[in-house]
């Protein structure tokens, strides 16, 4: 047996979750002698990916959603897990070979079964794009901002869009996307820092710091003639104040509420005032999930395009990352704070 130190998810959280009570890391055992699962594969772990998706599935299993509830004494379930291939009973998957598996444990080596394979990718890096891109802009990241800008909110070089949480990884992927295709892009931050990345980094055409100005008055400053697209990552006051400035037939894509992730009821979430718009300015607000067949129909379309702006350099495959899995509860919490530029990743060993 060697040392496999697993991100464990111990009790389902009331709120924050909490360290050692809540999430832990331990060391869960692997064997290295032993063979591959049948038609399966062993893999050593290199990265995996923080996505506030995760704590909605730290839940009591009784709550349906469209994704089940993580089990409590198990590791993690990160979105995407980056690995290399160890021994392979499968000639699908080849020793050595570099994999993305969908839906797995946050651990250093794991006993992958045939039944994952169908949610395993091998991939064959492009030039010029590192490896850390598939698990952001061109992984379920990039798919969601991708698929969901496109399909819900219908850009045209020109529309004015808004992007809340614009320096985390969905919000700076569409953001970019949208400086691509020729858009006015506004941001929404949470420090000064956030707001020179996005505008200076990321080509962003302005923003604000939304814990230093008004939102309203923000909002009002930088688009007086309104808003065509409102992608909203964050839900509560800005989905308000949104709301209230969209053009007539604007469009809302609704990717998440991570102001409401960690509330531990219905009495700490914020009440949406402005309803009425919807009727009245005639707008599309509409949730999607990634995986959705109108989603992912973009796939084909969204490699190409992030692919190639990446490898000419007008595309920035921006990367936060946790160092080591000892540190692997901090990286979690520090993603859903907000502490992040980019993509939030753990590294788990060198590649």
């Amino acid at each position: 047996m060697v040392q496999n130190k697993a991100f464990l998810y111990k009790a389902v959280p009331d709120g924050w979750p909490v360290p050692g009570k809540d999430l832990s890391v331990e060391d869960i055992g692997f064997d290295e002698t032993a063979p591959p699962p049948p038609g399966g594969f062993t893999t050593k772990n290199l990265y995996a990916t923080y996505d506030p998706s995760q704590r909605g599935r730290m839940r009591d299993p009784s709550i349906k959603s469209y994704t089940p509830a993580m089990t409590v004494g198990k590791p993690v379930v990160s979105v995407h897990v980056l690995g290399k291939v160890l021994k392979s009973d499968t000639p699908k998957i080849k020793e050595g070979a570099i994999v993305l598996i969908k839906g797995y444990y946050t651990e250093e080596y794991s006993a992958v079964p045939e039944s994952a394979l169908d949610r395993t990718a091998v991939i064959d890096p492009k030039p010029g794009v590192p490896l850390t891109a598939y698990l952001g802009a061109l992984g379920m990241t990039g798919m969601t901002a991708y698929g969901s800008l496109h399909e819900i909110g219908q850009p045209k070089p020109g529309d004015v869009i808004l992007v809340s949480a614009a320096a985390g990884a969905v919000g700076q992927t569409v953001g970019q996307i949208a400086v691509q295709e020729g858009l006015h892009v506004i941001g929404s931050v949470g420090d000064d820092r956030k707001l020179d990345f996005i505008i200076n980094e990321l080509g962003f055409t302005s923003g604000f710091n939304y814990k230093k100005e008004n939102i309203s008055d923000a909002v009002k400053r930088l688009a007086p003639d309104g808003i065509d697209i409102y992608y909203d990552n964050v839900g509560g006051e800005l989905l308000d104040v949104a709301l209230q400035n969209m053009k007539d037939f604007g469009r809302i894509v609704a990717c998440g509420t991570i102001s409401t992730y960690n509330n531990s009821g219905a009495s700490g979430a914020y009440g949406v005032k402005n309803y009425s718009s919807v009727v009245r300015k005639r707008l599309r607000w509409q949730g999607f999930i990634v995986y959705d067949p109108n989603i992912i129909r973009w796939e084909k379309e969204r490699d190409e395009k992030v692919a190639r702006w990446i490898a000419d350099g007008s595309f920035k495959s921006v990367d936060f990352f946790t160092h080591g899995i000892d540190h692997a509860v901090d990286g979690f919490l520090g993603m859903l704070k907000g502490e992040n530029l980019g993509k939030s990743i753990l590294k788990i060993a060198d590649p």
